[in-house]
């Protein structure tokens, strides 16, 4: 078992310290003057993020929204951080008008030249394969882009991590993944669970085996945000604290810790680390930045 990170691929235990979802670069239409496409900007984040006690990040920017492969492995390499890349597509509306009726029948195909080969003209592989459901149904680009996934992930043992759209529809991505296209469900990560904080439906999912993760703080600083903790005591307490992913979502610049106004990565550690210590011991704590993360980002490639 191996995690693909952008220099190597790492053994579980040396993975560290996680922050199990985040963007280095990302650009979409969708966020117009909120680019993350700095260098120098996206580095210092790095340090920062390193310099208390962070060690490895997974970012899930996927093809085609600027994942500026070419500088990731400099960074890792400057900072000591792993970094994860993913390949994948994201909801329809980020892209260009036709660019995804162009690609939809190469999906897959690109899914595993980017797992397996690198992306775009560099030698990076990417790690995962992100993708994005649809909002609490699956419409017909959510099932295109997860069909293309399975396909992938069945080519090269991957990794899927799933961004839900306002946290819903999770159930839905699992019975077509998990109970038509036969992908294990401990190769699903599901992403933005607290911002649909119902307890029942994330005591649901967990039944079902998949890796639950939630983000930190948003800079909306939406109504789920205080919720955070709930959910995860909800969780816990029902025994599945092995199954919890913690990341910060860091998706545009002013979410920045160095260059914006924050939150940014280190605020998983310096504030929202003692909170889980706190209330929920320092087991769960290293579950959910070190021991889960090395798991669920962990697996025996093929390709």
């Amino acid at each position: 078992m191996r995690i693909r990170t952008v220099l190597n691929d790492l053994l579980p235990e040396a993975f560290g310290v996680c922050d199990s979802h985040d963007h280095l670069f990302f650009r979409s239409e969708l966020l117009p003057g909120q680019e993350l496409d700095d260098e120098q900007a996206a580095l210092a984040e790095v340090i920062a993020w390193a310099d208390v006690g962070g060690q490895a990040i997974v970012q899930w920017t996927p093809h085609r929204l600027n994942r500026r492969a070419d500088l990731l492995p400099g960074i890792s390499k400057r900072t000591g951080v792993a970094l994860v890349a993913a390949t994948g597509l994201h909801r329809r509306e980020h892209y260009p008008e036709g660019f995804v009726d162009k690609v939809q029948d190469q999906l897959a195909e690109i899914f595993v030249r980017e797992l397996t080969v690198g992306i775009g003209d560099t030698q990076v592989r990417a790690g995962i394969i992100k993708l994005a459901g649809g909002f609490h149904v699956l419409d017909a680009h959510a099932e295109l882009v997860l069909r293309a996934a399975a396909e992938a992930h069945h080519a090269t043992n991957a990794p899927i991590a799933v961004h839900h759209e306002l946290g819903s529809a999770a159930d839905a991505v699992l019975d077509l993944l998990v109970d038509e296209l036969d992908v294990h469900p401990a190769a699903v990560i599901l992403g933005h669970l607290n911002r649909f904080p119902d307890h029942r439906a994330h005591l649901d999912l967990a039944k079902r085996g998949s890796w639950l993760a939630f983000d930190g703080p948003s800079r909306a600083n939406s109504a789920t945000d205080p919720r955070l903790m709930d959910c995860l005591a909800a969780l816990v307490d029902a025994g599945y604290g092995g199954q919890l992913l913690l990341g910060g979502d860091t998706t545009t610049a002013r979410a920045r810790a160095v260059t914006g106004e924050g939150p940014g990565m280190p605020y998983l550690l310096t504030h929202l680390r003692p909170r889980i210590t706190q209330y929920f011991g320092a087991d769960v704590a290293e579950a959910v930045f070190r021991t889960n993360p090395a798991r669920a980002f962990a697996t025996d490639w093929r390709g």
